[in-house]
This record gives structure tokens, C-alpha cells and sequence, in this order.
């Protein structure tokens, strides 16, 4: 009897819809971005069919769809990289991160939604995530300037590649102001890198300058007391990032004779967004040059 019991309660799972033991979720870290902003995105899958689940076969095993507010589908740039395989086991989730800009052609300020799709080649079957939705909006651009990328070379004869920083302020929720930096071509029209700073109070005046080495030094007030300053290099990373507090005096950018920006007045707080994390320093110090890393894609979780 006990076989035959088993035997049914089997039969029943594998009669219930594929969507009631496996579903699939999109979430995201905010729900407004800038044009060519990193959309990252998550998808959790949750496994309750009883049975391990083996994904990640091939390249279509994942893949996702992009419609506009007007419902028209938004062209693809090429397919998301989701390879992998691996076995999630029954009552287990498992979260794939992807970066989903650089695969569709979201440039057009308006509301958008995504959704995945999971296919479970041992069983036929897929599974469709409901619609995630987003914004895509403007920002006020606050200030730009061309810069001429430094070479390794030595060699001084040739024309430098001409790229453009460029200051922008979005309203995040229309409750949270935001500046970003957006790196650029010399006309504009191509996008390297855009990416957000960080919140900032809604009185305050970035300081940006730029240093010999095409470096962009941006220090700018995001609370009562506290300013952020970051320095941001030609390729578009951050390759330091540091908390002053105005303690007695204001902090404040000063270039000396040999072409260094450096942070003086204020005092410095260490903190756990330090970029490279670091003791306290001086005020008046420079930066520390980090090491360059390449990017790589996270991995699966559970």
C-alpha cells in the first residue's frame, strides 16, 4: 500500500502544470535607469517539483524579451550569454545575474518590461516569468568636457582618441536625486560607459576637475555633513572612491604645481564603499592607483 501510495503521490506531481513546481522570477535592484546604464537584472528560479532539475544546457536554455509601453518588441543587439549547466536540486533556487544592456537597443526614454523565459529540455517544458517592468529616463546634464585618451606609448606624434566626460542629475522616484557620469565619444552619439555616482542632496554643486592623466576628480555634497568624492578614469572606471565630512572646513578639490588634484580641508571617514578599501588617510593626500581587473560575469548561486 505504501508503494501504491507513493506511486499515486508521483503520478499527481507530474500531472500538476510545469509553472505550480518551477517558477521563475525577474527582479531588480531599482526600477529607473539612464539610457545605456547597466540594466542589471536577476532571475530566481525556484525548483518544487521533488526531483533535481538539470539547466543551463546550451545557450537557449534562457532568454528573455523586452517590450516597449506601446507593446512593439525592442530589437535585439545579440543573444544574453546565460551558458552553464548545473543541477538545482527540489526545494532550492537558484539566481542567474545578467547585464541585459548591451543585448537589446533600450535607448529611448519610457516604461519597459522584461520577461524570462526558462526551458527545462528534460521535460519539453517552459516556464515564462511574469513581466518585470522599468523606466528608462532622462538626465539633466550638469557639465561635460572633452579629454584626450593617454596612450601607453611614448610616443607624443600621434592624434590622442578624443572621449567626453559628462555630469547628469536624474530624479530617482521624484523622491532621490542621483548624479551620474556618462563617458562618451567626442560628438556623443557613443556611449562607453554610464553608471551612478551616487544620491546627492538637492542643494549641492559637483566639483568636477581633470587632471594630466585624463582622470575626471568629482567631489560633491550627499548629506548634511558628508561629501563623496570619486575619481573616474578614460576607460570609465572608478578607481577610487573616498567619504569626507565637514568638520571645521569644507573639503574642496586643489590641483598643486605638478598637476595632482588633491582633497584638502574636511576630515575623512573611512567606509565600507571605498574604492580600494583603505586606512584612514591624511587630507591632502592622493589617491592610490589600484590594480585593473577585468570584469566577469557572476556566477550562479543557490
Amino acid at each position: 500500500m505504501k508503494a501504491l501510495g507513493s506511486w499515486l503521490g508521483f503520478l499527481a506531481a507530474t500531472l500538476l502544470p510545469v509553472a505550480a513546481q518551477v517558477t521563475v522570477e525577474i527582479t531588480q535592484d531599482q526600477d529607473q535607469f539612464l539610457p545605456s546604464e547597466t540594466l542589471a537584472t536577476a532571475v530566481r528560479i525556484t525548483n518544487r517539483s521533488g526531483r533535481d532539475l538539470r539547466l543551463g544546457q546550451g545557450e537557449d536554455w534562457l532568454s528573455f524579451s523586452v517590450q516597449s509601453r506601446s507593446d512593439s518588441v525592442v530589437p535585439r543587439n545579440g543573444e544574453v550569454p546565460v551558458g552553464g549547466e548545473f543541477i538545482l536540486e527540489s526545494s532550492k533556487v537558484a539566481t542567474k545575474r545578467v547585464d541585459l544592456a548591451p543585448y537589446f537597443a533600450i535607448n529611448r526614454p519610457g516604461r519597459y518590461s522584461v520577461t524570462a523565459t526558462v526551458r527545462i529540455k528534460d521535460w519539453n517544458q517552459e516556464v515564462t516569468s511574469q513581466p518585470r517592468n522599468f523606466d528608462i529616463i532622462d538626465g539633466a546634464r550638469l557639465w561635460e568636457q572633452e579629454i584626450g585618451v593617454p596612450t601607453a606609448d611614448s610616443a607624443t606624434n600621434s592624434i590622442p582618441e578624443v572621449r567626453k566626460y559628462v555630469l547628469q542629475q536624474a530624479n530617482y522616484l521624484k523622491s532621490q536625486l542621483r548624479l551620474y557620469v556618462r563617458l562618451t565619444d567626442a560628438s556623443g552619439t557613443k556611449t562607453f560607459s554610464v553608471f551612478p555616482v551616487g544620491p546627492m542632496v538637492s542643494f549641492s554643486r559637483p566639483e568636477p576637475q581633470v587632471d594630466k592623466f585624463s582622470n575626471l576628480h568629482l567631489l560633491y555634497q550627499d548629506g548634511a555633513h558628508s561629501f563623496n568624492y570619486t575619481v573616474v578614469n578614460p576607460d570609465g572606471e572608478v578607481i577610487a572612491r573616498r567619504t569626507y565630512d565637514y568638520v571645521n572646513s569644507r573639503p574642496r578639490l586643489q590641483p598643486d604645481e605638478g598637476g595632482k588634484i588633491l582633497v584638502t580641508g574636511g576630515v575623512r571617514r573611512v567606509s565600507p564603499t571605498d574604492v580600494p578599501p583603505s586606512k584612514p588617510d591624511t587630507p591632502g593626500e592622493e589617491p592610490p592607483k589600484p590594480l585593473r581587473s577585468p570584469g566577469e560575469m557572476m556566477p550562479l548561486t543557490r
